[in-house]
């Protein structure tokens, strides 16, 4: 059995992932803003965390053997559009303080959650670039995410981490297959199940396939 910390374990992806460990037997600790905004969460236990504070991270996963970050400063559309200003480097120091707070505890696996719009488009250029693929407004979020992962590729640090990106499609409501495909830097599919995001990042828990890197998944 592993031990699994879950970071946004409250969100569309988090609640999937923290689903997808239950059902395969680990540990699994949720960390939320708000524990008591979800009392249905399937986790062995629901904690209150900041994913931007690395000293509190390195209390909150020591003992644990991964970590899983699946936060987002908001979870849909609308919640992005009511966000207003969003800082250009909310991913950099989240990322910062989750490789930083792990390291510190010894913790040696890090997934990510990633986001679609920084894949490539076929003649090459980023998906955020183009406005009938991402509206303007969602751009600054796009860049901020893009910004974060810039920050992993560059940072020299013991945590084995992988960033996974669904495609644009992510259906909540769609059933979990157990089945996936793998790709690069480029966009290829454009659906997946949430259910199946989880399986993805629970088999790179169990199995690790690939190192301080970004895929893509699709189905």
């Amino acid at each position: 059995m592993t031990s699994i910390v879950i970071f946004g374990a409250g969100g569309r992806a988090g609640r999937a992932v923290t689903a997808e460990a239950h059902r395969r037997g680990h540990r699994v600790t949720g960390v939320v803003r708000d524990p008591a905004r979800h009392p249905s969460l399937s986790a062995d236990r629901v904690v209150q965390g900041d994913v931007q504070d690395a000293a509190a991270i390195a209390d909150l996963v020591r003992g644990h053997d991964a970590a899983v970050n699946a936060v987002s400063p908001a979870s849909g559309p609308e919640e992005l559009a009511a966000l207003g200003h969003l800082d250009e480097k909310w991913f950099v120091t989240a990322d910062d303080a989750l490789l930083t707070g792990l390291a510190a505890a010894g913790v040696p696996r890090l997934v990510l959650i990633g986001l679609f719009a920084n894949l490539r488009a076929a003649d090459g250029g980023l998906l955020l670039a183009d406005p009938a693929v991402l509206p303007a407004e969602f751009r600054p979020f796009a860049l901020a995410h893009t910004a974060g992962l810039e920050h992993l590729r560059a940072a020299d640090t013991p945590v084995d981490w992988l960033m996974i990106t669904p495609p644009a499609q992510l259906d909540a409501a769609a059933p979990r297959t157990g089945r996936y495909r793998t790709g690069g830097e480029t966009a290829t599919g454009s659906t997946l199940s949430y259910a199946d995001l989880a399986v993805a990042a629970l088999d790179e828990i169990e199995n690790p396939r690939h190192h301080r890197t970004r895929i893509s998944i699709f189905d």
